[in-house]
């Protein structure tokens, strides 16, 4: 591949390190290939009220592709630029077919906003994390899906993600996208077709970039449309089989700055 025209990163186990920050290695090939023209775009399930403080360490202001494509989110501008959306109607049908396959899910939503904005996350009081902590609204279910969101987080604390997509797969006969960036129980809903990739092509073509001119990096399934998609796909050592299997080429872990090993060919 010569020097791409675009890149793209994940977030979790690709951009950051295991200690969850931005190395100063890749902060610094980062800002070789901003230096050179080049677009570096961040393409994560993360919502953008996560982002202004990974943009800060990685000296991005341009932007972000966010919650697996449903969101466009100009860092810089602090402004919403797109977003595709579920309708309180469909996040209720969602909810009761996955309650007629599985017991004991609970359920929590990402609204369209800003950092700057409330009340952006919402979930049922019964919700639990699978991370440390995050935010918690602790609302009832009608409250919870009362409202369009650009995807529905599902939680079963006694099942892998992975378990819950085979289990409940057929019952949403295709009409929304479900991925995993954790196999700790969560899995995400969007909009049918939404997802990094689709988020990610639009991006290309604001810059007028493309494809085969795309780099992107990822480690877990909600990656794999992506890798598939830009002319390089490049996985991580440490990532899931699934985004390994989509890439073109495995780079280290992000513990040892896998992303800046390939980018540093060119920049």
């Amino acid at each position: 591949m010569e020097q791409p025209r675009l890149v793209a990163s994940d977030v979790d186990g690709t951009l950051l390190n295991p200690q969850e920050s931005v190395s100063a290695r890749t902060a610094q090939v980062v800002a070789r290939v901003l230096a050179a023209g080049v677009p570096f775009v961040l393409a994560t399930g993360r919502p953008p009220r996560w982002i202004p403080r990974i943009a800060e360490e990685a000296g991005l202001d341009g932007l972000a592709v966010c919650a697996n494509g449903a969101v466009l989110y100009d860092i810089g501008k602090d402004e919403i630029v797109w977003a595709r959306t579920l309708s309180p109607i469909q996040l209720h049908d969602i909810a009761a077919a996955v309650d007629s396959v599985l017991d004991d899910c609970t359920y929590a939503v990402e609204l369209v906003g800003t950092p700057k904005d409330d009340r952006t996350f919402v979930a049922e009081l019964s919700y639990t994390h699978p991370w440390p902590e995050g935010p918690h609204s602790g609302l009832s279910r009608a409250e919870t899906l009362g409202h369009p969101a650009i995807k529905l987080l599902i939680r079963h604390r006694n099942m892998t993600s992975g378990e819950m997509v085979r289990a409940i797969s057929e019952v949403l006969h295709g009409e929304v996208d479900l991925t995993y960036s954790t196999n700790n129980g969560l899995i995400e809903a969007s909009v049918h077709g939404v997802t990094k990739a689709s988020g990610l092509a639009d991006v290309a073509e604001r810059f007028g970039v493309e494809r085969e001119n795309v780099i992107a990096f990822g480690d877990m399934p909600n990656d794999v449309e992506m890798l598939t998609w830009a002319g390089h796909g490049v996985a991580m050592a440490n990532g899931h089989e699934a985004a390994k299997a989509a890439a073109n080429e495995i780079t280290g872990p992000n513990a040892e700055d896998g992303v800046a090993m390939v980018l540093e060919r060119w920049f």
